[in-house]
C-alpha cells in the first residue's frame, strides 16, 4: 500500500515519521510530507501547500495519514472526495497518538483497517464509525476487499449490508469453498428462501437471488500474443470475445501477460492501462520453461523462439490454464488462474483470506 503522510508540528512529525516506520516494517510505501518551517527533519518532504499535497496524494496514494486535528483533515480533502470506490482510504490520528480516525472510505478504501494497524503501531485506540462494524454486522464489502473480489454491485452491496442491519438473512452461493464459519445473517443457498444474496464466481450470468450481489475474484492473468502495431480496438475485442466465451468477467482480469519482445507495443501498453493492471513480459526462456500442456505453432517458434506465447504467458506466474488458445483478428489470447481460496475469520487472523497456489 503506497500511503502518504502529513504533520505540522515538531511532535507530530515525530510520531508520523515513526508510523512510517513501522508501516514500511510491514511492507508498505510510506512518505512524509510537512510544511517549510518543520521541514528540517531528514528524510521528510517538502510541500508547497497542504492543498497541492493533497491532491497529488489523492491521486497517487492508497491511504492518506493526517497527524493532526479532524478538522485540518476534513477540510484538505473536501475538494477532492469523489466516490468511496475510488477515494484513498483517510486516516486522522491526534499528535498525542490517543485515538487514529477512520474518516474516509473505511471498507472499500481500507480506512478501518488501516485505522487500526496505526493504533496497533503507536498505542491510539481506533475510531470505527461504520454501521456494520459498530454494531458488529458482517461487512461485505470490506470483506471483499480483504478477500481480493471485485464488487459488481454497489446498490446490492448496500442492501445486503441493510438487510443485515435490520436482522434480514442473506444467502450465498461460492463457486469456491470458503473456509470458517458463516457470519450471522448468511446462510447458504439452498438452506433458506432468500431474496437477496451473495454470488463468488467468475461469470456475471450467475444471479441465483432475485437481487444478488456478484463478486468476482480478481485471480486471472491474459496471456496475448499479436502481430506488430495491432490497435488496442482490435486487443479489447480479441479479450471480450474470449472472456464471453469462457464466461469470465472482465473484473476478473488481474494482469496481462506477454513475450518481453512485445513490452513496448503500445497496444497491449494501453489497454493494460484501460482495465488498470500490470502488463507482465516474459523471455522465450522463461516461457519455454513454463510446464503444462500448451497448443504449439511451429510458425511462432521459428518467430519468437518459444512454440506457444499467451498460453505459455498466463500461466507463467503459476496460473492454471482456464481456457486455451483462441485466435481472432491476428490476436492470441489465453486465460489462465490463480487458484482461489476464501476463508471468514478475525481481520487480524495471518490464515483469513484467499491464498495463492
Amino acid at each position: 500500500m503506497r500511503i502518504g503522510m502529513v504533520a505540522f508540528t515538531e511532535r507530530g512529525m515525530g510520531l508520523a515519521c515513526s508510523l512510517a516506520e513501522g508501516l514500511r516494517a510491514q511492507g508498505n510505501d510510506a512518505q512524509v510530507a510537512s510544511p517549510p518551517q518543520i521541514a528540517k527533519m531528514s528524510g521528510v518532504h517538502v510541500y508547497e501547500s497542504l492543498s497541492s499535497w493533497t491532491a497529488g496524494s489523492f491521486a497517487a496514494c492508497d491511504a492518506l495519514v493526517f497527524v493532526s486535528a479532524c478538522g485540518i483533515a476534513v477540510r484538505a480533502i473536501a475538494p477532492f472526495v469523489q466516490d468511496k470506490l475510488r477515494d484513498p482510504a483517510v486516516v486522522c490520528v491526534d499528535e498525542a497518538a490517543r485515538h487514529a480516525i477512520a474518516l474516509l472510505s473505511g471498507h472499500m478504501g481500507g480506512a478501518n483497517a488501516l485505522a487500526r494497524t496505526v493504533g496497533a503501531l503507536c498505542g491510539a485506540e481506533p475510531v470505527i464509525t461504520t454501521a456494520t462494524d459498530v454494531n458488529g454486522i458482517f461487512a461485505v464489502d470490506e470483506w471483499a476487499v480483504r478477500q481480493g473480489l471485485a464488487l459488481c454491485d454497489r446498490e446490492a452491496a448496500k442492501q445486503v449490508s441493510a438487510q443485515l442491519l435490520a436482522g434480514a438473512t442473506i444467502g450465498l452461493r461460492s463457486d469456491w469453498p470458503i473456509a470458517g464459519e458463516l457470519p450471522e445473517g448468511l446462510v447458504w443457498d439452498g438452506e433458506g428462501a432468500c431474496d437477496l444474496g451473495i454470488s463468488i464466481s467468475f461469470d456475471l450470468g450467475q444471479r441465483p437471488f432475485a437481487h444478488t450481489l456478484r463478486l468476482v475474484p480478481r485471480t486471472v492473468t491474459v496471456g496475448m500474443g499479436c502481430r506488430r502495431q495491432t490497435s488496442v480496438d482490435a486487443l479489447a475485442e480479441a479479450l471480450d470475445e474470449s472472456l464471453t466465451h469462457a464466461h469470465v468477467a472482465r473484473e476478473a482480469v488481474a494482469a496481462l501477460a506477454t513475450i518481453d519482445i512485445k513490452a513496448d507495443e503500445e497496444g497491449l501498453r494501453t489497454l493494460a492501462d484501460w482495465l488498470n493492471v500490470p502488463l507482465l513480459t516474459y523471455t522465450s526462456d522463461e516461457l519455454a520453461a513454463v510446464s503444462g500442456n500448451f497448443s504449439s505453432s511451429p510458425f511462432v517458434l521459428q518467430t519468437v523462439g518459444v512454440d506457444n506465447v499467451c498460453e505459455r504467458a498466463a500461466c507463467a506466474g503459476g496460473a492454471k490454464l482456464l481456457s486455451g488458445r483462441r485466435t481472432l483478428g491476428g490476436v492470441t489470447v489465453a486465460l489462465a488462474s490463480e487458484v482461489v481460496r476464501l476463508g471468514f475469520g478475525s481481520m487480524d487472523d495471518p490464515a483469513e483470506g484467499k491464498e495463492r497456489a
